[in-house]
């Protein structure tokens, strides 16, 4: 495993944008140093790539601080990007900041020209916990043709009253309205994984929404876990399990390993 601490000079935000990438080992266990035949650095085929989003008052470290991403992904054989998105909640905001097209255009054209990564629609994925959950939803209702799978823990989506209140822009920042517009349109939507604790401050509002999905036809994995709040221990479980669960084509797909999450 490879993790990239980096920064590049962002076009759309005009600074300098910082990220962590993690890109698997080549070989296993090789690369581990377990084995008696060297390690390989070759990478034959790009690997599927997850775009991972923080939530409220997080950056792009957090996630390998607070979670055990970084083993999940290697034995997974999946590329995963984390960004920071300050609390811009993943879009266009009043001050200027356009983390929506950075997020929807510049980062992936940047990691797949830097990264041994994939850039099919069909090995790319999304996910993200709180606020981060929320830029999932709304990136992958957006562009639903750009990925295989979504994944939304404890999702910071409010009711459909606040979301008609707070509406932006055309209306590409309202999870329900994105909904009901591929429904009406016949867009196909990636499935998603959704999961809560039931004792998170946000429960009533995404058990609601997850009702709304599954009521407009959007195929949901619904995962309510009891004993769980609004917290890092959680967000550590649903990473691995949405790691195991999201569909895989690609080339590594035949290494995913399953564990014992509970």
């Amino acid at each position: 495993m490879a993790r990239f601490e980096t920064k590049f000079i962002s076009k759309t935000l005009l600074r300098s944008v910082e990220l962590t990438v993690i890109i698997p080992s080549p070989s296993i266990p090789e690369a581990l140093g377990v084995a008696d035949r060297a390690a390989s650095y070759k990478i034959n085929e790009p690997y599927p790539i997850l775009y991972l989003l923080h939530g409220l008052g997080n950056d792009h470290s957090d996630w390998t601080s607070y979670t055990n991403v970084e083993l999940f992904a290697e034995e997974q054989s999946m590329a995963v990007v984390m960004m920071s998105a300050e609390n811009k909640f993943y879009r266009k905001n009043g001050d200027g900041d356009d983390f929506f097209n950075f997020l929807s255009e510049e980062l992936p054209a940047f990691v797949c020209n830097m990264f041994p990564v994939s850039d099919k629609p069909e090995h790319t994925y999304i996910a993200g916990l709180s606020m981060g959950g929320y830029g999932a939803m709304i990136h992958g209702l957006n562009y639903p043709e750009r990925f295989a799978a979504i994944g939304a823990f404890s999702a910071a989506i409010g009711t459909e009253n606040e979301q008609e209140k707070k509406l932006l822009g055309n209306g590409i920042f309202d999870p329900y309205g994105l909904v009901r517009k591929n429904e009406a349109e016949r867009k196909r939507v990636p499935p998603v994984y959704f999961a809560c604790g039931r004792q998170d401050m946000l429960w009533d509002k995404v058990s609601a929404y997850q009702d709304f999905m599954m009521e407009h036809g959007i195929d949901v994995t619904w995962v309510p876990v009891d004993g769980f709040r609004h917290e890092w221990r959680f967000w550590n479980i649903q990473i691995e399990k949405f790691l195991e669960w999201i569909p895989r084509t690609d080339a590594y797909a035949n290494d995913q390993k399953k564990h014992r999450a509970v």
